[in-house]
């Protein structure tokens, strides 16, 4: 499904960006893998969806909190012998916290990681993905955007703002043929929501889902995928909302 594209993901070390490096080098893609630290685990992870699919995975050292970083990813993104197809902005991280309880550095940091330097990688990127006038951005939120749940104040408006800007940035490039669309996962079983999230909680908002169960990261990257691929060639400025049917 992605034979011949390039694609970029954020947060390939674990969970659903790992997942989702793993299913688009099934589908063919070649892929700049960006984390946060290069490591012996993550290049001998990389190596071995090399070998097993053939296509070509590139580390890159991309820290959120660190925009230096950031702009060395674009210069080497920018410079490549292709153009990129396809951007997954699937990295983030949570402060679980009542809101009297939260430090306004730690909302500060939360905004830093999950809104402004993604768009600033985004921005970055824009000119690369749109000369392929056939593009597709990724951008993961979160139904806590959406259902502000206790405990999240900075996490759910950061991810609140991803989504709004997504549909803005849908209407601005759609001329280029440059699809921009938001997933916003539900409960999903990743290292991130089981330290993030209390064990009694989540016993009790599983009856509340209709499918009776969490979703599993691959559930999530199944949707990245069709999202990246041509399926999706008239699906742009939406917010896809996957939870199991939590009411």
């Amino acid at each position: 499904m992605l034979k011949n594209k390039l694609a970029l993901i954020t947060g390939c070390n674990k969970g659903i960006g790992l997942k989702t490096l793993e299913i688009f080098s099934q589908n063919g893609a070649d892929i700049f893998a960006c984390v946060r630290n290069i490591n012996e685990d993550f290049l001998e992870k990389i190596q071995k969806l090399q070998s097993k699919y053939e296509n070509k995975i590139i580390p890159l050292n991309v820290d959120l909190n660190n925009k230096e970083t950031i702009k060395l990813a674009i210069n080497k993104i920018n410079s490549y012998e292709k153009n990129l197809n396809i951007m997954v902005n699937n990295a983030a991280i949570i402060h679980n916290k009542l809101f009297q309880l939260t430090k306004i550095d730690e909302i500060y940091e939360t905004f830093e990681v999950n809104f402004f330097n993604q768009i600033f990688f985004t921005q970055g990127l824009l000119r690369n993905i749109i000369k392929t006038n056939n593009g597709s951005i990724i951008f993961l939120s979160s139904s806590a955007a959406k259902d502000g749940n206790i405990g999240r104040a900075a996490y759910a408006a950061s991810k609140a703002a991803l989504s709004t800007f997504s549909k803005v940035l849908s209407r601005e490039v759609g001329r280029y043929n440059l699809r921009v669309n938001t997933i916003s996962p539900g409960l999903t079983n990743t290292e991130m929501m089981t330290s993030s999230t209390d064990e009694n909680y989540l016993k009790n908002i599983i009856k509340e889902i209709s499918l009776k169960k969490i979703a599993e990261p691959v559930d999530i990257s199944n949707l990245i995928l069709f999202l990246a691929s041509d399926l999706s060639n008239y699906l742009t400025g939406q917010d896809i909302r996957i939870d199991g049917g939590l009411r």
